[in-house]
């Protein structure tokens, strides 16, 4: 499981409006009493957990820290992921975390400030969390990097990663599509000097495009880019939720 991506979690300044919002967009089901003594909520599809949501810890709002979707991967020892990153340029945002049944993990920024989480979990079975092809599970992780290039060789040097091949984008330069398994699209890696900073951005399968954008904006959303078509046939949006979180979906368009 070591490289491969497990866990998806938003974190926001309003539950009710995240639950309202996520649950008519995407029909998840969204807790509405915490998962165990941490006000923690799982969001699930009828046949598995694919994430969760919490909302943003009062120090971090108090330093600014906008409602944002990051993500969970896997590794095989906590500890000396979180030093190899930090040996590398990168740093520790929030230190080891265990919790009993659950496993270890830590908050963790690429030299280029993309943040994210490493996790060993605790616990038997696989992750389905990301499932591109299933409707309501993520499809697809992109990271919009200030220097392509050097994103996509910290990753595949920490995590295992493979480059698979390359989609020309002219002035922006090279899309980097990656897998965590050798086989399968994971992923891209751009560079992107749009964005205010570097970030990970994770896009959801739903089933028809034109009607998840149709949900989104009927629930209070904003489209800020699409539907689209990318290569290979499918369809994306680029949005934020009613409290400011960046999120994306894919699917085909009928």
């Amino acid at each position: 499981m070591a490289g491969k991506w497990i866990w998806y979690e938003l974190m926001t300044s309003d539950l009710d409006g995240a639950r309202r919002f996520y649950s008519s967009v995407m029909g998840w089901h969204m807790e509405d009493k915490p998962s165990g003594d941490m006000e923690y909520f799982m969001i699930s599809t009828e046949d598995s957990n694919v994430g969760g949501f919490m909302k943003i810890p009062e120090d971090a709002a108090k330093m600014g820290m906008p409602p944002s979707w990051q993500c969970y991967i896997a590794v095989a020892d906590v500890d000396a992921t979180v030093a190899a990153i930090i040996a590398d340029g990168g740093k520790c945002h929030m230190p080891k975390v265990m919790i009993p049944g659950i496993g270890a993990f830590a908050m963790v920024g690429d030299p280029q400030a993309a943040s994210f989480y490493v996790m060993t979990p605790d616990g038997e079975g696989e992750s389905r969390s990301f499932e591109p092809g299933t409707p309501g599970h993520c499809a697809w992780n992109e990271l919009h990097a200030r220097d392509g290039d050097a994103a996509l060789a910290f990753y595949e040097k920490h995590f295992g990663w493979n480059h698979l091949r390359d989609f020309e984008m002219g002035p922006m330069g090279k899309y980097h599509i990656f897998s965590t398994d050798g086989a399968g699209d994971a992923g891209g890696i751009m560079s992107d000097a749009s964005f205010p900073h570097p970030a990970w951005l994770f896009y959801f399968r739903v089933e028809e495009i034109e009607a998840a954008a149709a949900r989104v904006t009927a629930a209070g959303g904003t489209i800020l880019f699409g539907p689209s078509e990318v290569p290979g046939g499918g369809w994306i949006i680029n949005g934020r939720d009613p409290q400011g979180g960046m999120f994306s979906l894919t699917g085909p368009k009928k």
